[in-house]
């Protein structure tokens, strides 16, 4: 017989399932994909609209948006467990509105790499496969430690801006999983600017000339320009040089394991002379 199991996740509330959960639905595909990555693809039982990554997921009954599930259809599939990640407050209403039903929810509010290890182990224990998870952690640590022993000792460490909307540009700040994702590939974030997101004017950007300016492709960038095409970017010198890349936003920004194949790709775009082979990752 299982014994209960327990957490208490980034909010402070404690998390307390009878057993552990056998049906899980994450409002968040940052969670999806942490869950797959552990070998847990299994116990999924629904996903939001958004979600159609990875691909054990796509076929799952849809509950609605991250942010405004339908408590009815969430409901209706009786998980053991729901997980959030937290965002914008809606995504916390949300997750307060789903326990008012009864159903036990875990919050996590992940913005590091730190963050992702520590959600993928609290979910270990509530899916009765701490094993798995300490498997999972560990490679991604392993990967994260190549890239590290390949930039050590770089001269410079490249500046490095990343778009996540234009025309109204706004840039990942410093608290962003993505500004993570950046000094581990041996770069350093700009704009120094506090909070997740940055908003910033086409002028200041001129000023700071980013080394490196990678464009984040994802729901507030669906469809970015070509830098080449802006007026006022075709003077920076990361243009000039090529040194632009686009991302996909769960490469950089989503706090998932596709955030580690983020920085692997980003080290050998700021770094490309110590990873000669093409197409090789570290």
């Amino acid at each position: 017989m299982w014994a209960a199991v327990k957490i208490t996740d980034d909010f402070g509330e404690r998390v307390v399932l009878e057993h552990p959960a056998k049906r899980v639905i994450a409002l968040a595909g940052a969670v999806n994909e942490t869950l797959c990555g552990m070998g847990l693809s299994g116990i999924l039982a629904a996903r939001t609209d958004a979600d159609q990554e990875p691909a054990e997921v796509a076929g799952l009954p849809s509950i609605g948006t991250h942010m405004r599930p339908n408590l009815e259809l969430v409901m209706a599939h009786a998980p053991d467990l729901v997980v959030q990640v937290a965002g914008r407050g809606e995504s916390l209403e949300a997750a307060a509105a789903i326990r008012r039903m009864g159903i036990p929810v875990a919050v996590f509010d992940v913005h590091d790499f730190a963050g992702l290890f520590s959600m993928a182990e609290r979910l270990g224990v509530l899916t009765g496969e701490p094993a798995a998870a300490a498997r999972f952690v560990e490679g991604l640590r392993r990967r994260l430690d190549r890239v590290s022993e390949a930039v050590a000792g770089a001269a410079e460490r490249p500046t490095v801006f990343v778009e996540l909307r234009y025309p109204n540009l706004l840039a990942a700040g410093k608290d962003s999983m993505a500004a993570d994702a950046v000094a581990r590939a041996g770069g350093r974030l700009v704009p120094d600017m506090s909070g997740r997101v940055a908003r910033i004017g086409e002028e200041e950007l001129v000023r700071i000339n980013p080394d490196v300016y990678v464009v984040e492709k994802g729901p507030m960038n669906p469809a970015p320009a070509l830098l080449a095409e802006r007026p006022h970017f075709v003077g920076l010198s990361a243009v000039a040089a090529g040194r632009t890349a686009v991302f996909a936003g769960r490469r950089l920004s989503r706090p998932g394991p596709e955030s580690v194949a983020g920085v692997e790709d980003l080290a050998r775009l700021l770094f490309p002379e110590r990873f000669p082979a093409a197409g090789a990752r570290p």
